[in-house]
């Protein structure tokens, strides 16, 4: 069987331990915070990314660079491994376009290699959850076809739903208007959002105050996860660990489904996002 790489990029928000113990390459996304860009080489500890958000600081993002994407697969190009990269959703992001015109470019080079950027129109550890049952496959055996297949006849059934704390962040987004940020936050309405088919957000709920909010979060599993097997959830968060552990509590308390990972979300989607976020994902029966 041909070999082959499992590639990502940071949007995917899965554990530095996971990412490294499973070998998974991964591609840095960047971010400026009062004037100074990280990513990659450089990085902003998660907590003091939120604490500067909370303190006014307004970052800015860019999305996966070629040159990066070169310099991540280039080594295993040259070591004979074909590449299968797990994208962060081209609906949220140009990063899926620019790894594909590096492909092309690393394609001319390597022409006896394969190099397969595959979208998952998905974000943050919903994207995560893609790389971990990819991962899960591929290391039982699968090849690279059958496993690229299998992306493609699952790829609606990863589903997101998640919450925000602060409406203004989606607002500066383009998430919500002016006014949906300022009546909502007065009157301490919370968004329910999930991402669609096409990889973009969509508000489909709304929720009066916080704990109703995380409750609302479990409540919508349940349509979604029957008929499906779910072995493992994830959930990401906006730097409030206690309400991650809460809602993970709610569903094993009622699915008996296992938190796999729990991790904070990485700048790049916390930039629009916000502090506070809790978002939930799983295998569901529609995305």
């Amino acid at each position: 069987m041909e070999k082959y790489i499992i590639t990502t990029d940071s949007a995917c928000d899965l554990p530095a331990s996971y990412l490294q113990q499973h070998q998974i390459p991964t591609v840095s996304l960047q971010y400026t915070v009062d004037g100074v860009t990280y990513g990659g080489d450089q990085e902003m500890e998660p907590t003091a990314f939120y604490a500067a958000m909370r303190n006014s600081k307004m970052p800015t993002t860019n999305a996966v660079i070629p040159e990066s994407f070169k310099k991540c697969v280039r080594p295993y190009l040259e070591e004979g491994y074909h590449i299968l990269h797990l994208s962060f959703s081209s609906g949220l992001s140009c990063s899926c376009q620019n790894a594909l015109l590096a492909a092309n470019d690393l394609l001319e080079e390597f022409p006896d290699q394969k190099i397969v950027v595959f979208d998952t129109l998905a974000a943050s550890l919903g994207q995560g959850l893609v790389v971990y049952q990819a991962v899960k496959r591929k290391e039982a055996g699968m090849s690279m076809e059958d496993l690229i297949a299998w992306l493609t006849q699952n790829r609606d059934h990863f589903c997101h739903r998640f919450t925000v704390e602060d409406l203004f962040h989606l607002y500066r987004g383009g998430r919500v208007s002016k006014a949906t940020a300022i009546v909502g936050s007065l009157a301490g309405i919370k968004p329910i959002l999930h991402v669609n088919q096409e990889g973009k957000l969509i508000n489909i709920a709304k929720a009066m105050g916080r704990k109703k909010s995380l409750i609302t979060l479990v409540d919508m599993m349940g349509d979604l996860i029957e008929g499906v097997e779910n072995d493992t959830v994830m959930i990401s968060h906006g730097d409030c660990e206690s309400d991650a552990k809460y809602v993970a509590d709610l569903i094993f308390a009622r699915y008996h489904i296992p938190c796999e990972i729990i991790n904070i979300i990485s700048p790049t989607i916390g930039a629009h996002a916000g502090p506070g976020t809790i978002a939930l994902f799983f295998m569901g029966n529609k995305k």
